[in-house]
């Protein structure tokens, strides 16, 4: 089995390549530490099991899953992130993911997903998948839920400090359509400024105050 693990923060990411190859035998496990790597990384030699986390230091690994969806239709996508709310899994699971886990799940569930997926099977955390089907919504995740991929996309970006052409550079859009995204995102998540949309983000698990997109 082939697995591609896509994480920027070197600890986490060796720890878990460690936990898979030892709990999966003769799986190989390559490493990115970001997404333009794992793109690149994946036309070079396509993967079982891309196991991929959501905040990533380049573009986000929502635009990741839906660039590798777009080239390769049958690549097979495990989010392994922090991020439990539901209009993330939902955002997750509309680009084309076919599994999703959180980072507090046990080691166990994570190596049970990647084998689901390495059959071509889709797997939710279970306890996600509880709240998914009773369609249960804190007051973050209601203001969250009618957001689109891709101003999810751009409050990622925008919150963790992109400035705005950056944002424009990064997902091939013009910088006037980065501003209008985020006109309606202030709208959308009733925030009049800039500074609450950050701690609108911070609340809601997106963003850590100190993290940066570099």
């Amino acid at each position: 089995m082939k697995i591609l693990l896509v994480d920027d923060h070197l600890v986490v990411r060796q720890g878990i390549a460690h936990l898979l190859s030892g709990l999966l035998p003769g799986a190989e496990v390559t490493q990115a530490e970001c997404g333009q790597a794992a793109l690149t990384t994946y036309a070079e030699c396509a993967q079982d099991v891309v196991v991929l986390d959501m905040g990533l230091p380049d573009i986000s690994g929502l635009e990741v899953a839906r660039r590798l969806r777009q080239r390769w239709p049958k690549a097979r996508i495990l989010f392994f992130t922090m991020h439990d709310e539901l209009p993330m899994v939902r955002q997750a699971l509309d680009v084309g993911a076919l599994g999703f886990v959180s980072k507090n799940c046990a080691p166990e569930e994570l190596v049970g997903a990647v084998q689901r997926l390495a059959q071509g099977q889709p797997y939710i955390e279970h306890a996600i998948a509880t709240r998914l089907a009773m369609n249960e919504e804190g007051p973050l995740d209601h203001r969250l839920r009618d957001m689109t991929q891709r101003e999810m996309e751009v409050l990622l970006m925008f919150t963790r400090g992109e400035a705005i052409a950056g944002i424009a550079r990064r997902l091939c859009i013009s910088n006037k359509t980065v501003s209008n995204h985020l006109a309606m995102l202030k709208s959308k998540l009733q925030v009049s400024s800039s500074i609450e949309l950050v701690h609108l983000a911070v609340d809601a698990g997106l963003v850590r105050f100190g993290q940066s997109s570099t």
